[in-house]
Order: structure tokens, then C-alpha cells, then sequence
């Protein structure tokens, strides 16, 4: 072979070989290096009863209780792109500053520049994994993204532009509100006061008052001691035993309602869709006041009807009388049970 023919072969091998090893680089890169993460970490001393307040401009918000009296923030921040440039310039337009005073703990995540906001929201995530004292209030707040917070001792506010909230076994009083997203609590003492522009909405036990209230969702409630508000403008609301009045309202859906106590307070229940069922304790006394316009009128209990009777309608005493018991439907029949 012609030494000119074996030079310009072993050209063409080294650049073959550059160019595999580069192809392969790129690879890595799209696997690897895309992405951006880091994490901030801190810890506080605090006493039981203390408050933690976190502002966010973004991110998800994850509430642990333990039995440390300590508040131990993780702030995870990925960034999305591939350009270096533009990691760091995200990250340090996204300043989380912390304080605290005495046994209170202030977390606050902001954007420096508000005109980067668009930019910077689909690329870069954070989230926010905390661990507080188990007897500590929480009053947490997020532009864009969920919500959970572990059973807990204390008084519980939160609020999300969009993102579901998640309660666990709290004892206080539980506010939440989120613009869309479902919302569930398993439980607190003192009244449960939560809202959603789009959800569905669960309750467990409740030692107080409920008020509840979606745009668009189911609701269900298992056990309410004291007076229940229940509305939402698009699905089915249950609830399973309620001890005080109850007002109940949906625009599509099926009504269904345990009063287990005798009601000090005029009870109200309606549906533009859907039938009505009240399934009443033994000896509870109320005035009823049922009627329906697609439907029919059932009850179970004794009743002493003056006038004409209706299959559409149905006014009587209940065990004498009592609160107003008022059930109406659009479209659907009602039903009064015994429990």
C-alpha cells in the first residue's frame, strides 16, 4: 500500500473514533446532566407550640411530625435545561430566605426578578420536605403545588393556586383552600373548614364543625360532631353521620345524610340532579318539608297528612315536631329512612 493511501486511512479512523467518543458524550449529557439538583438543608431549635410560616412564590409542601423538638428543613430545587448558563441563573433567581423568633420558624421562597416568572416555572421545581415537633402549629402557603401535612397537634392553615391537599390525624382546627385540587383530611378537632375551585372533597371524623365547599367534585364526610355545610356545584355529597343541622347542597348528584341526634337547628338538603335520601335515629322530632319535581316522596316514618295528598310532596311531623327538616330535589326522588 502507497504511504499517501495508508495516511489518508488512518485520518479517517481518528475521526471516526473522535466523533463515536463525542456521540457518546451527548448521550451521557441527555441521561445525566440535564437536570440540575440541589438541595439546601437547615435545622432550628424550637419548643413544642411554636409556629412554622412558609411563603413560596412555587413548590410542594411536605409537613412530618416527629418527636424531635427541632424543625429540620430539606429544600430539594431541580432545574430543567441544558444550558449551564442558565441553571445558575435560575437558581439565584430563586432566593429562600429563613428567620426565626423564639419558638417560630419563617421559610420564604421568592423570585428576585417577577418578569422571569414564566421562564423560570416550567424549568425549575422545588419542594419542600420539613420536619417540625409533633404539638406545633403550621401556616403554609404556595403559589403552585400540593400540600400533605402527618398527623399533628396544633392549628393547621394552608393554601395552594393549584395543587391537591392531603391532612392527616390532626388535633386542632384545620383550614385549607386550594384554587384546584382535591382535598382530604383524616381527621381533626375543632372545626374543618376547607374549599377548592376543583375537586373532590373527603372528610374523616370531626370532632367540631364542617364546612366544605367545591366547585366541581364529590363530597363525602364520615362523621361530623357538630353542624355540617356541604356544597358543591357538580357532583354527589354523603354524610355519614352528622350529630348537629346540616345544609347540603349540589347542582348534579345524589343528597345522602345520617342525622344520628336530634338536630337543634332547621337541617337542609338539595339537589337540582339526583334524588335525596335522610336516614333519621330513632325519635329525632322535626317538622318535614319535602318536595321534588321528577320524582316521588317515601318515608318510613308515621305520618298524619292533612289535606290533599301528594306524591310530590309531603309536609308532616316527625315525633311530634321539631327543627325544620327541609329536603328538595329537581330531578329525582326523596327518601326519609329510619336509622
Amino acid at each position: 500500500m502507497r504511504p499517501m493511501h495508508r495516511f489518508f486511512l488512518l485520518i479517517v479512523f481518528t475521526l471516526s473514533t473522535l466523533s463515536g467518543t463525542n456521540c457518546s458524550a451527548v448521550v451521557r449529557s441527555g441521561t445525566e446532566d440535564a437536570g440540575l439538583q440541589n438541595t439546601i438543608k437547615k435545622s432550628f431549635k424550637v419548643a413544642p407550640g411554636g409556629t412554622l410560616t412558609l411563603n413560596t412564590d412555587i413548590g410542594t409542601i411536605e409537613i412530618k411530625a416527629i418527636g424531635d423538638n427541632r424543625v429540620k428543613v430539606e429544600v430539594f430545587r431541580k432545574v430543567n435545561t441544558w444550558s449551564n448558563r442558565d441553571k445558575d441563573e435560575i437558581l439565584d433567581n430563586f432566593e429562600i430566605s429563613f428567620d426565626q423568633h423564639g419558638d417560630d420558624v419563617g421559610i420564604r421562597g421568592e423570585f428576585k426578578n417577577r418578569s422571569w416568572w414564566d421562564k423560570i416555572r416550567r424549568k425549575l421545581k422545588i419542594k419542600y420536605v420539613i420536619s417540625v415537633p409533633k404539638e406545633y402549629n403550621v401556616d403554609l402557603n404556595t403559589s403552585g403545588g400540593s400540600i400533605s401535612i402527618d398527623d399533628l397537634r396544633g392549628k393547621v392553615r394552608s393554601k395552594t393556586s393549584g395543587g391537591s391537599l392531603t391532612f392527616g390525624a390532626i388535633e386542632g382546627p384545620v383550614y385549607g383552600r386550594t384554587s384546584g385540587g382535591s382535598i382530604s383530611l383524616e381527621g381533626c378537632v375543632g372545626t374543618a373548614d376547607v374549599r377548592t375551585s376543583g375537586g373532590s372533597i373527603h372528610i374523616g371524623n370531626v370532632d367540631g364543625n364542617v364546612d366544605a365547599h367545591t366547585s366541581g367534585g364529590p363530597i363525602t364526610i364520615e362523621r361530623a360532631k357538630g353542624e355540617v355545610v356541604a356544597k358543591t356545584s357538580g357532583g354527589s355529597i354523603k354524610v355519614e353521620e352528622v350529630m348537629g343541622a346540616i345544609e347540603a347542597s349540589t347542582s348534579g348528584g345524589t343528597v345522602t345524610a345520617h342525622i344520628s341526634r336530634q338536630p337543634q337547628a332547621r337541617c337542609y338538603l338539595k339537589t337540582s340532579g339526583g334524588s335525596v335520601k335522610v336516614y333519621l335515629a330513632e325519635g329525632i322530632a322535626v317538622n318535614l318539608d319535602a318536595k321534588t319535581s321528577g320524582g316521588h316522596v317515601e318515608t318510613d316514618f308515621p305520618v298524619t297528612v292533612q289535606g290533599r295528598i301528594s306524591k310530590s310532596s309531603l309536609r308532616a311531623k316527625i315525633n311530634g315536631g321539631g327543627p325544620e327538616l327541609v329536603l328538595r330535589t329537581s330531578g329525582g326522588s326523596i327518601y326519609l329512612r329510619k336509622l
